[in-house]
């Protein structure tokens, strides 16, 4: 009985074995959310290049699961559901400001209008020390999540349902921006009337004359199709793209510190894909929007939309003067 006994306890703890076993083997998913389509976007590329990279790093003991074209929601739905402990997804690539209505005064200064004079001036800024110092602004302030890395979509410009020529063309409209101070203040700032649209159902809202205009990447602008609905593109460049990688805390404390270690280097990799994407799709975007039939409006002399945007430019910086001088100066 005793010897029946001692061979059921060592069968017990083979079978426990193998379960932990069979459990550690198996692969930790995470899903990535990107509320724009993978084909033809900077950011698709950027999401398809650090998925690829983690699942090759890891031996697909980590995936990556990608869910885009907003099934998860618009990017401020998302943002709500990570900080409020929901688990509707682990990671996120979202605007760099997105954060700035949840606390993060740093990450307001990357949309501040005309902060960037062109791109390689935001890529001084991305391979810094100062670009980590804001990766971490959620962590210092408490936020239950933390930035991978940077990226960028190229300049964000306004587009119209109707023809507009220059900066006097907007007053009185209404365009959909981010319910973000930075954004709205500017748009007010040029004349016009900013408006809170969800993403997911901007094009909607341009076919029927809820909104005038918007504003996206050029990439954005034409993957979403929105040159059908709104096809005069002004070439004001207020802002650059600036966009960043962020996972949940929750995520990150499932993994171990050799999967940290590759979740890191995927986004180093996605980043630096990032920057090669950038020029390339740019260029074959405007081919495609010519072909589309776009009217593309170049700005010749932007010094009036700098003044026009003063009041918002100092009244988000104030705080935080050195700092931003910081960011301007990289310039030189």
């Amino acid at each position: 009985m005793k010897k029946f006994l001692a061979l059921t306890m060592a069968l017990c703890m083979i079978f426990a074995l193998c379960a932990v076993s069979a459990s550690a083997d198996e692969p930790i998913t995470l899903t990535y959310a990107e509320v724009n389509p993978l084909e033809g976007t900077i950011v698709g590329a950027m999401a398809k290049a650090f998925k690829e990279k983690t699942e090759e790093l890891s031996g697909g003991s980590v995936i990556i699961d990608i869910q885009a074209s907003g099934v998860l929601g618009s990017e401020d739905q998302i943002l709500d559901n990570l900080l409020g402990g929901g688990n509707i997804t682990d990671i996120s690539r979202i605007s760099a400001f997105a954060l700035t209505q949840y606390g993060c005064d740093k990450a307001s200064l990357l949309s501040i209008p005309y902060t960037f004079v062109n791109e390689d001036h935001f890529w001084k800024f991305a391979d810094s020390e100062l670009a980590q110092e804001f990766l971490n602004e959620p962590q210092e302030i408490g936020l239950p999540l933390r930035g991978l890395c940077y990226g960028e979509e190229g300049f964000r410009h306004f587009f119209f349902k109707n023809e507009v020529k220059g900066l006097d063309d907007l007053k009185g409209l209404k365009i959909r921006v981010s319910s973000d101070p930075v954004m709205t203040g500017m748009v007010s700032n040029l004349g016009a009337s900013a408006t809170s649209v969800p993403f997911t159902e901007l094009y909607s809202a341009l076919n029927t004359g809820v909104v005038d205009g918007a504003e996206q990447p050029t990439a954005n602008y034409r993957s979403n199709a929105f040159q059908e609905v709104a096809p005069y593109l002004l070439l004001d460049g207020h802002t650059l793209g600036a966009l960043q990688i962020v996972i949940t805390d929750t995520a990150w404390n499932k993994l171990n510190e050799e999967q940290q270690g590759w979740i890191m280097e995927a986004a180093k990799y996605a980043s630096e894909v990032c920057r090669e994407q950038v020029g390339k799709v740019e260029a074959e975007t405007f081919e495609l929007l010519e072909k589309d039939g776009a009217t593309v409006i170049p700005v010749e002399d932007k010094a009036p939309w700098v003044e026009a945007c003063q009041p918002t430019i100092k009244a988000n910086t104030e705080k935080l003067a050195d700092l931003y001088q910081q960011l301007v100066d990289m310039a030189g």
